[in-house]
């Protein structure tokens, strides 16, 4: 069927930057297709608050890494709303390996990392090409300020995080006129992931970090999504860019 309104997948979309992004573009009037690899609960919890937005949604599980799961998924989408207007690329995985224990990354855990966020994004990305060309879509990305600059992050996390920004720049070029590529570079980021990155100095940590800021707080996902949203429904004009979202951080620092 045909969707009346403009249509968005997220990849990831079951909790954090994925399902605030899910929640925001359904506020902006978008019907939204929920993805998610191992959280179902979470992703239909997502769905409900989109639906509370005024959205039409679909849930779908799929393994970003794997194409051929990409692809039934894209289709799933195409069944269901036949169109796609924005793509969130939001899936990401990481290690618990610190960054200075070079012998503790296993090739396994390395190769899982890339697949996941730099392989996964483009797979996405190419089996959603068609639905977007002809929608004169956008796509944002998620990479990390740790793709820009080094950081507090497992070693191949940051690495595919700047492949992710290399990647993004790619897709802008190739992609373009039709399709608009853009990244968000979100900053230290309340929330679980934080919690699991830094242990029990989490809020000693975190709390430095906000009064080391000029805006005096650390970033939340619904700053995150708010840009991605901006980066789909305006800014025209824009592709292939990175925005960091750290409250000004980096650029005073």
């Amino acid at each position: 069927m045909d969707s009346k309104r403009p249509v968005a997948l997220i990849t990831g979309a079951a909790t954090g930057i994925g399902r605030a992004a899910a929640v925001a573009l359904a506020a902006a009037g978008y019907d939204v297709a929920i993805n998610y690899s191992r959280s179902e609960s979470e992703a239909h919890e997502t769905a409900n608050l989109a639906q509370e937005k005024g959205a039409k949604t679909l849930v779908v599980k799929a393994d970003v890494a794997d194409d051929a799961s990409v692809r039934a998924m894209v289709a799933a989408v195409e069944k269901e709303f036949g169109r796609l207007d924005a793509l969130v690329n939001n899936a990401g995985t990481t290690t618990n390996v610190r960054p200075k224990d070079f012998e503790g990354i296993t090739a396994e855990e390395w190769d899982r990392v890339f697949a996941v966020n730099v392989r996964g994004t483009f797979q996405v990305t190419r089996a959603a090409t068609p639905m977007l060309k002809a929608a004169k879509g956008s796509i944002v990305n998620t990479a990390s300020i740790v793709g820009l600059r080094p950081g507090p992050q497992p070693l191949p996390y940051a690495a595919s995080k700047a492949a992710v920004v290399s990647l993004t720049k790619l897709l802008a070029l190739n992609l373009g006129p039709d399709v608009r590529v853009n990244a968000v570079a979100p900053g230290w980021m309340e929330g679980d992931w934080m919690v699991r990155m830094l242990g029990d100095r989490y809020e000693d940590l975190m709390g430095k970090r906000a009064k080391a800021t000029p805006l005096k707080r650390v970033c939340t996902a619904e700053d995150v999504a708010e840009v991605m949203v901006n980066l789909i429904v305006g800014n025209k004009f824009v592709t292939g860019e990175v925005i960091v979202i750290d409250g000004g951080f980096t650029a005073s620092t």
